[in-house]
């Protein structure tokens, strides 16, 4: 692997499994410094020593995105041990409860929204802030999904939270391109992670989430994770405002799901 992020600092929330852990280590392999944030202080201890075996430098900072205090001292503390933001990855994210939307909670609209939707828009605010410090210049890439692309039957609220993050990618694309900050989103089909497993890992219910996916499986993190750096790095100095679908064909079709 090239060292493409040589000399950068790069952020990742939701660092503690999955896709996260997977971009941090990325990050690390392609030169980047490392802080790797999220709620889970072990799992994100983990992630840490995972980038260090890779020859990395990291740092965890034990952060709930939808707590904006959480969000300026995670921002803070990455700039006191690194000197500077150069890269973020805003992949905190919960899946929330499977149900119709007569039958929805109000706790778990609220839960999901403040996680999924808040926390991107204040992890944008003060990484924005912080980028705008430094003079210019940066790369942001927020976690989306094919469901903010589409609709499926009982998730609502996450399909809503996912929706509000391709609108929130856009507009601070536009608010930013000047000053050299690009911001996109990536947008997967069903990936192989622990929110994966939990919502689709019962044996009947894994068979058809498969069926969704033309390439007849589902993703691996490790194929997000190689997409948001390239997202991030110079390759893709010329994109920015754009939600990019990995999703195994899930949307190709004329009649995707939903």
């Amino acid at each position: 692997m090239t060292r493409e992020l040589e000399g950068k600092t790069a952020l990742v929330t939701g660092g503690t499994s999955g896709i996260g852990r997977d971009t941090a280590i990325l990050f690390a392999k392609a030169g980047a410094k490392v802080v790797v944030a999220g709620r889970r202080e072990v799992e994100g201890n983990q992630t840490v020593e995972l980038v260090r075996a890779a020859g990395g430098e990291a740092l965890f900072v034990k952060t709930d995105v939808s707590k904006a205090a959480d969000v300026e001292n995670l921002v803070k503390k990455t700039v006191e041990k690194f000197g500077r933001l150069d890269v973020a990855f805003n992949n905190a994210g919960i899946e929330g409860k499977t149900a119709p939307i007569i039958s929805q909670s109000e706790d778990d609209w609220d839960r999901v929204i403040s996680i999924n939707l808040k926390g991107v828009w204040l992890c944008l605010k003060y990484e924005i802030r912080q980028m705008l410090k430094q003079g210019g210049g940066g790369a942001i890439v927020n976690m989306a999904s094919v469901l903010g692309l589409s609709g499926l039957a009982g998730a609502a609220t996450y399909s809503a939270s996912k929706h509000g993050v391709i609108g929130l990618t856009k507009v601070a694309a536009l608010e930013n391109a000047r000053n050299r900050i690009r911001v996109n989103a990536v947008c997967p089909a069903v990936i192989e992670t622990a929110m994966g497993e939990r919502a689709f890992g019962a044996p009947e219910v894994k068979k058809y989430a498969i069926g969704l996916h033309p390439l007849g499986r589902l993703g691996k993190p490790t194929e997000i994770a190689e997409a948001v750096l390239w997202m991030c790095s110079e390759r893709a100095s010329f994109m920015t405002g754009q939600p990019l679908i990995l999703d195994g064909g899930y949307l190709a079709g004329p009649n995707p799901p939903g």
